[in-house]
């Protein structure tokens, strides 16, 4: 068996398809986001301004978080010392979950190192704990959901995305007895659409089933404490685990489900994801608590991440360009070819300072490549002024069709 040659051919049909990715190294300078350094290939320095990073509201150098952080730093060290289980709880985990669990208005919470990993390790615990289980999964789901629903060794059913309607059909055709379980999302991060979460509450209801949202794209930014859509439309208590993420509008890292005590308490007795992780980082989880409970009374916030967004979809539709608009802080604009993608990535970043990763199959089906743009509070009128200007002269450069898309 030649190996090399093996991944040789896997790494060279990337290239031939255009979807090979390629890091690009940049530095954030605290207090300066969302502009940064990027290190050229050739050595040199250059600043950019980020359009594509998951920090929403910019709480990744907020002084409330980085006091926060230095504060248990200072008084603790740098690792947690072990998992959870084996000395590696500290006060500032448990302060951490007590947030969480406020915020959603749950009994519990329960931190993970990602919400990746919180989504696959509760989603392949849950069979074990309700034997014959069968997860309803919407078409569209995160990569963690779907691997945490493929080896869970349960049953599985996949509902055409936000079909309503395909949903009541699968949950028909089950034993009406049967444990089940809804796994959707708020907010769809690619498409930037919203997931029908008072529907899925009305079918749980009729057929028992468990309900499962994923509100990655959503907490800190939706709802009147920033708890997620759930919240913005008063379904907080028809939800019975939510996932949420540290790692974007609160600006640090690590994930968490929220949900009753004693479903908190099974999974972090069964999850291995769970038990066999060492635990965040104390200055971690600290910086994390500052943020979740700074941004429950920062509406100011919301809103003016929600103008920035509107303001610049509707600068681009000015434009004709292709975007897709459900109303949500995510800007995809589609190009429809991974090499053009590509192609206006790098000249964005080369020619103008602006930085927006392309985005390609498989995380976006093929002939729907796109550049996803995620405007923040502090992305003001200089910065859209820029990202306008360079997009409108791009487009025309590359010959690329101006048609709108629906919503």
């Amino acid at each position: 068996m030649d190996y090399v040659a093996h991944l040789d051919t896997a790494l060279n049909r990337l290239h031939e398809e255009g979807r090979y990715r390629t890091f690009i190294d940049i530095e954030r300078r605290n207090g300066h986001f969302p502009h940064a350094i990027w290190t050229h290939p050739d050595g040199g320095q250059r600043p950019i301004t980020v359009w594509c990073g998951n920090d929403y509201l910019g709480m990744g150098q907020h002084p409330v978080v980085l006091e926060a952080m230095h504060e248990a730093l200072d008084a603790t060290g740098a690792g947690s010392g072990g998992t959870r289980n084996i000395s590696g709880t500290t006060v500032y985990h448990k302060r951490l979950e007590a947030e969480l669990a406020d915020l959603h208005g749950k009994e519990a919470a329960l931190l993970f190192t990602s919400a990746y990993i919180a989504n696959d390790a509760t989603l392949s615990t849950l069979p074990k704990l309700f034997p014959g289980l069968i997860i309803y999964s919407d078409a569209l789901n995160h990569a963690s959901m779907i691997e945490g629903v493929r080896r869970n060794g349960g049953a599985k059913r996949i509902f055409r995305h936000n079909d309503v309607e395909h949903l009541r059909e699968l949950l028909a055709a089950d034993d009406p007895k049967a444990p089940k379980l809804i796994a959707f999302e708020s907010v769809y991060s690619m498409d930037g659409d919203f997931g029908p979460i008072k529907e899925i509450c009305d079918l749980a209801d009729e057929f028992g089933a468990l309900t499962y949202i994923d509100e990655v794209h959503a907490v800190g930014m939706y709802g009147p404490r920033g708890a997620g859509v759930a919240e913005r439309d008063g379904l907080m208590d028809r939800i019975d685990i939510i996932n949420g993420t540290l790692a974007k509008a609160y600006g640090v890292m690590g994930g968490y489900i929220a949900a009753s005590e004693k479903m908190c308490d099974a999974v972090r007795s069964y999850a291995p994801g769970f038990i066999f992780t060492t635990s965040l980082t104390p200055s971690v989880a600290a910086g994390a608590a500052a943020s979740v409970a700074y941004l429950k009374t920062a509406e100011d916030l919301r809103v003016k991440h929600q103008t920035q967004a509107s303001i610049l979809k509707l600068r681009l539709k000015g434009l004709g360009l292709p975007l897709i608009d459900h109303g949500s802080h995510i800007v995809p604009v589609i190009v429809g070819n991974p090499v053009h993608t590509k192609l206006l990535s790098d000249m964005l970043l080369e020619d103008h300072g602006i930085y927006v990763q392309p985005i390609n199959f498989p995380t976006v089906p093929r002939g729907t490549e796109r550049l996803r743009f995620t405007p923040s509070p502090v992305h003001g009128p200089k910065e859209i002024d820029a990202l306008v200007t360079a997009m409108d002269s791009l487009w025309s450069h590359c010959a690329l069709n101006r048609a709108e898309l629906a919503g």
